[in-house]
């Protein structure tokens, strides 16, 4: 679920705050907020650890280090009813947000009925763990959906052993409708656009695919599919798993059979790190209301409700350090730069350390100057200060890479040779992040550097949710037939229409 689903709409979440003790459950991946006993905080956190480690044995994936501030912060909401509510959509049982500032999971304690929560966050942790593995390589619609709805399906038995294979319930209708979407279609890194039947068949055939190739013998093929797609030779590509005609026949054939292969990974071949746990303070508890709305994502609309519930929350707690800062990130939001840099000193007065309070310190007083028209040196090197404390604290953490590289655009300055390094730097430690791609590679075009921007604008321009008005396409089409002047050009002329479009609707909220 990507972030056109976090449409907040109600003011206050259920009174979930002040009914029992919330947990924050820690491990090398995973920050699990949730309500419950130590015992299920800890079992909730080691699963999805557990999860992590077991895509990293099937793929032959070493673990790097992480950031702990680019580690998935999952909150563990009641049930569909509580998600729903906080997303504003009543279609989904839980959602994803692969971003540079931090990854963030929502998913329900309890689930009924066909909406799978577990199967639905492992799906979309399945795309982050994909591009964040192998950012430098360009897949098909079919293979990062396929690969997704694979790894979604795998579930824990009894004696703690995780079984990969079982197929989507969701997708079965679409698994064996081979005649909407054939193989020879499918196979191409771009199969042009989709109805939603077909989009819908994609992942089913998808799935079967990856199975075939994972767990029916074919690995090698689908190595070689992977590689020859990624040097450019399309065609070749097309008959890496043979010949494309008979691929659905053979296809059907695998699924019809009496049983399929699955791959079980015991307790023992999964090594879980340790998992910390820490009672949430009184303040803490207090503002997460606030907390999940604000980092599930607020509109223009709803941030000004927000602001005003983290007021209310965080008032009798001005010395808590959690409290304050989601106040400072709800006043943020709602455009009151004031309020959220006294929320973030209040904040950093409780933490020194706080790196989310630098961070909105140094946001709220670049929105204040920017708003100003303030150019001042000085003043604009006062504010990437903060940036520059929290980079220190924590060097492998992208975002203050990012509100760095950020803050010369807000200056009406030239980015130095330091700030763009720094933003590519932000764009190998997350990968994931949709947006920071195609700032990435905007710089590497300013840069003259061809390949390296199209390594990073292919995975935009081929992704399974890329928009209508696909400006990565076009950027690589550009890139093709202009060079990367040409392609700046396609960026520059989409910037003007977004510009152009946010002046309207602004124009047209106030007449």
């Amino acid at each position: 679920m990507r972030r056109h689903l976090l449409l907040a709409t109600s003011l206050l979440l259920p009174s979930f705050a002040h009914a029992a003790d919330w947990y924050e459950g820690s491990s090398k991946h995973f920050i699990v907020y949730s309500e419950g006993s130590p015992e299920q905080v800890t079992a909730a956190t080691e699963s999805l650890e557990r999860f992590d480690q077991a895509l990293r044995t099937i793929t032959g994936t070493p673990d790097k280090p992480l950031s702990p501030n680019l580690r998935v912060t999952v909150f563990l909401l009641d049930d569909v009813a509580a998600i729903q509510k906080l997303s504003g959509n009543h279609s989904i049982a839980g959602y994803y947000q692969a971003r540079a500032s931090g990854p963030m999971a929502f998913s329900p304690r309890k689930t009924s009925g066909t909406l799978d929560a577990r199967s639905i966050l492992q799906h979309e942790y399945g795309h982050s763990f994909m591009f964040s593995s192998w950012p430098s390589a360009v897949f098909a619609k079919w293979f990062v959906e396929g690969f997704a709805e694979f790894v979604g399906t795998a579930y824990y038995r009894n004696d703690g052993t995780m079984t990969f294979g079982a197929p989507p319930e969701t997708r079965k209708y679409g698994i064996n409708q081979a005649n909407q979407i054939p193989a020879s279609q499918m196979l191409m890194l771009n199969p042009g656009k989709l109805d939603g039947l077909q989009t819908h068949i994609l992942y089913g055939r998808g799935w079967l695919l990856t199975h075939y190739a994972l767990l029916g013998g074919h690995g090698k093929e689908l190595a070689d599919y992977i590689t020859l797609s990624n040097e450019g030779k399309t065609a070749e590509a097309g008959r890496a798993f043979g010949n494309p005609s008979d691929l659905d026949y053979r296809l059907n054939r695998y699924i019809s059979g009496k049983t399929l292969p699955l791959l079980r990974l015991s307790k023992e071949q999964v090594v879980v790190g340790k998992v910390t746990l820490r009672k949430l303070g009184v303040g803490e508890v207090a503002t997460l209301p606030a907390r999940m709305r604000s980092s599930s994502g607020v509109t223009t609309e709803t941030a000004p409700e927000v602001a005003e519930l983290a007021r209310r929350l965080a008032a009798p707690y001005p010395t808590d350090a959690a409290a304050q800062n989601e106040l400072a990130e709800a006043e943020f939001d709602a455009k009151n730069y004031a309020a959220a840099e006294a929320a973030a000193d209040r904040a950093l007065a409780a933490d020194p350390k706080s790196i989310h309070a630098l961070l909105y310190k140094g946001m709220a007083q670049m929105e204040a100057a920017k708003a100003a028209g303030d150019t001042n040196p000085e003043r604009w090197k006062a504010i990437r200060g903060f940036f520059l404390k929290a980079n220190k604290l924590d060097t492998d953490y992208p975002q203050p890479l990012v509100l760095f590289y950020e803050s010369f655009a807000a200056a009406k300055q030239a980015p130095t040779p330091n700030a763009k390094n720094g933003l590519l730097g932000a764009y190998v430690l997350a990968p994931f992040d949709t947006g920071l791609r195609v700032t990435a590679g905007k710089v590497l075009l300013e840069m003259n550097d061809a390949k390296a921007a199209r390594v990073a604008f292919e995975p935009v321009a081929y992704s399974p949710h890329a928009p209508a008005d696909n400006v990565a396409l076009k950027v690589l089409a550009a890139l093709d037939e202009k060079g990367t002047e040409g392609a700046l050009a396609v960026l520059a002329e989409a910037d003007a229409k977004a510009k152009k479009a946010a002046e309207d609707a602004e124009k047209k909220k106030k007449g």
